[in-house]
């Protein structure tokens, strides 16, 4: 079934941050979205540290090359499939 809206999140070098802010969006009482992580290029444990909150919704599209905010946001509204997108820093909870 196709989520209503598409939770966009890049992720680059957030480690200390990032598990807080997924599961900030996993606790939301609105429940019919996906969360798109999208790995800019981490060379920390960020992505480590996200593989292991397991949860139907999240999926994670990783760049080959560090592109930046902008880019990673970009990358992920084309992978969305919600009928909305929204948005959440990697350190926003």
């Amino acid at each position: 079934m196709t989520p209503k809206v598409s939770v966009v999140m890049p992720i680059y070098n957030v480690q200390h941050f990032v598990k807080q802010a997924i599961d900030s969006v996993l606790a939301q009482t609105f429940t019919d979205f996906e969360l798109i992580l999208v790995n800019d290029c981490s060379t920390d444990k960020s992505l480590e540290i996200s593989r292991t909150i397991l949860d139907h919704r999240i999926r994670v599209v990783n760049h080959t090359t560090n592109k930046g905010l902008a880019a990673a946001r970009n990358t992920g509204i084309r992978h969305a499939i919600g009928r909305y997108v929204a948005f959440i820093d990697s350190d926003d909870m």
